[in-house]
């Protein structure tokens, strides 16, 4: 591989409603998002945020066993937030609302500069489905996202859809569609570059 400079870090949040063991198509592309940003020398990980008790709420800390503090030690610790959700009803899953509501709270947190702590680092959505809706779901995260204070990368999502009114699962897939394939390795190599860069030289001060 080549040499990338300083390391980066990624972590998925993937936002499924299956608790652990159980296999997630949601899962299954998020990794495949770490594989791709692999290549351009970033690590990573995922947490399952239905196996954690994330409490409801706006707030940093919403009391005695939230546990969104750990996770969010997580997201600000990581260069790139990839934020994976399954579609249901055409929507982004609860989990991925509740994901959202809880980094409302960044908006109220800056550096001494007056900068949102989040200003530095980049983010990507990831959207599976068995029915349309991914962008639409897409463009709500990106403008979320934004909006607390991420910057989302050109063409910074992947998503795989399957048939309309059909029953496979994108886990159940013998191989990834060369589309998701592209969209994936395009979306991981555009949001290392940025987060290089942002890394380098960050947004001026307010």
């Amino acid at each position: 591989m080549a040499d990338h400079g300083s390391d980066l870090t990624a972590l998925v949040l993937t936002c499924t409603l299956s608790p652990s063991p159980t296999e997630s198509s949601t899962e299954k592309l998020g990794q495949q998002v770490l594989d791709a940003l692999a290549t351009h020398g970033v690590s990573g990980s995922q947490v399952r945020v239905v196996d954690h008790d994330v409490r409801p709420g706006v707030e940093l800390d919403m009391g005695e066993g939230d546990e969104w503090p750990s996770i969010r030690e997580k997201v600000m610790a990581a260069d790139i937030l990839v934020l994976a959700t399954p579609t249901w009803m055409g929507q982004h899953s609860s989990v991925a609302q509740r994901v959202l509501e809880r980094l409302d709270a960044e908006l109220s947190e800056t550096d001494d500069e007056g900068r949102l702590l989040t200003f530095g680092k980049v983010a990507i959505a990831v959207v599976v489905g068995n029915e349309d809706g991914a962008h639409h779901i897409t463009a709500i995260l990106y403008q979320a996202l934004n909006d607390v204070g991420f910057t989302i990368p050109a063409q910074g999502g992947t998503y795989w859809n399957g048939e309309a009114m059909h029953t496979v699962d994108f886990k159940d897939l013998d191989e990834t569609p060369e589309q998701t394939d592209s969209a994936t390795a395009t979306a991981a190599a555009n949001a290392a570059h940025l987060a290089r860069l942002l890394r380098g030289e960050g947004y001026p001060a307010v």
